[in-house]
């Protein structure tokens, strides 16, 4: 059976046949896919005939063989395409093979220019509608896709996720909150794809307008991506309540690799990977580079390569995704996909006294005092390190009284000291202080020291 070319099932599993594939059987049919890509890669890539020409020569090379290899780092992509613009050199097809172009949001630099073949296409839309279907997202679903359609992956390219899940779709993107309110009662949507942010800015659009409570929008599940924190059980609660839908982090991914690797489904708040047939995954020790078992308890950054890309195939592409492994055994609902969560980026990463602190282990700890926090805050690093303490501006929960704010400053203080062992030096601004957005949430402030 061709197992990359399918029509789903519509019963528990979209893609059943590979959804419930053997891990061993996962593996050989990597092996497959790279050994038929690895002869297109090295005479179609002229940078990767030059990053690899000690091994461009042979025919032998497995995946094992990948850990013999130096990684390509995003840096090496901006260059390459400030070189020979605007694909640069690591494109591997013609012209006349590009189906669509993309840019990168650009928040960790330069934006990169994306090129993916029809091929490629099909599968960023097939494996994503895996995850979406693994969500909870089905074909008599009304879903508002309200991400960046401006050349950004998340937007148009997610939406032929959408679309390819057989769910029907209506293209919002960005801005006019009232309109997008509206249109959400009267045309009786049930599911929103945007980000974990976006719901703050609705509902206080709601609020300033008089409008109904969020849950009387009629929303029955939310399909959320671009930033972490939905395996955050206070934070999932709280959505789920106030809303009334089912949270999912359905679209974990990124742009220049995948559009979505992996999501969550119903009865687990860990990431299940569904590229697995795309995209070889591994993870790495980040500071001997070295590379570790997918098993349980593994963590370490995530690196990925091509096993059939055509327009931009990447070969040990650092994601700086730091992730670690929850599980590899087949789920309740008999997905094989082994289980993740993403705790962190190597890029964002800064030291304290020590220990090395990630923003989302702080968010997790704000995040779990809704009585005293709305969740909004910024980490405040004045020059460029190390520090003594995290400083920090949280702003207060709803209508907590002035009077409260120091004891609110204790308690996030405590809560940072007890999730990451480090101290935390906390000042409290008022609620709605920092803009809601529709896109990603910034939580780092750098300024001169």
């Amino acid at each position: 059976m061709n197992i990359a070319v399918h029509s789903p099932t519509h019963g528990v599993y979209f893609d059943e046949a590979f959804e419930t594939l053997p891990l061993d059987e996962v593996r050989r049919h990597q092996d497959a896919l790279w050994a038929a890509h690895w002869p297109y890669l090295r005479a179609m890539s002229a940078f990767y005939r030059t990053k690899l020409a000690r091994w461009a020569g042979r025919d032998d090379i497995t995946l094992d063989t990948l850990q013999e290899m130096p990684f390509t780092e995003k840096d090496d992509l901006r260059v390459s395409q400030e070189n020979a613009s605007p694909y640069g050199d690591y494109v591997a097809c013609t012209e006349s093979g590009i189906a669509r172009l993309h840019r990168t949001s650009g928040t960790t630099g330069r934006p990169l220019i994306l090129a993916n073949s029809a091929r490629d296409a099909a599968d960023i839309a097939r494996v994503g509608a895996r995850s979406m279907w693994a969500a909870g997202l089905r074909p008599e679903h009304r879903v508002v896709h309200c991400l960046n359609y401006c050349m950004w992956t998340g937007g148009f390219t997610d939406h032929t996720i959408l679309e390819a899940a057989g769910a029907t779709v209506v293209p919002f993107g960005v801005g006019n909150t009232r309109l997008l309110i509206d249109s959400i009662l009267n045309l009786g949507i049930d599911a929103i794809s945007c980000t974990p942010s976006y719901p703050a800015l609705i509902e206080q659009v709601l609020r300033e307008s008089g409008g109904p409570a969020p849950r009387d929008l009629g929303l029955k599940l939310g399909l959320f991506g671009g930033e972490a924190g939905l395996d955050n059980p206070e934070l999932r609660a709280a959505m789920e309540e106030k809303w009334g839908f089912a949270v999912r982090n359905a679209n974990f991914g990124l742009s220049e690799v995948l559009s979505i690797l992996g999501g969550q489904t119903d009865w687990t708040t860990d990431l299940l990977y569904h590229a697995a047939d795309v995209v070889f995954a591994e993870i790495i020790d980040p500071h001997t580079l070295a590379r570790l078992p997918i098993e349980a308890g593994t963590t370490g950054e995530l690196v990925c390569t091509h096993l059939r890309k055509q327009c931009q195939p990447l070969v040990r592409y650092r994601t700086r995704d730091v992730v670690t492994v929850t599980g590899t055994d087949a789920g309740p609902d008999g997905r094989s996909a082994w289980r993740f969560r993403v705790t962190g980026r190597t890029d964002d990463m800064f030291n304290v006294r020590g220990v090395n602190v990630f923003p989302g282990a702080v968010r997790l700890a704000v995040e779990a005092l809704p009585q005293w926090a709305s969740g909004m805050f910024r980490i405040v690093l004045k020059g460029p390190g190390p520090y003594d303490r995290i400083a920090m501006r949280v702003e207060a929960a709803n209508g907590l009284p002035v009077a409260r704010w120091n004891d609110a400053a204790a308690r996030i203080e405590a809560a940072v000291r007890e999730r990451i062992g480090a101290s935390a030096a906390v000042t409290i601004v008022p609620f709605e202080h920092f803009p809601r957005t529709e896109g990603k949430t910034r939580w780092i402030d750098r300024e001169p020291a």
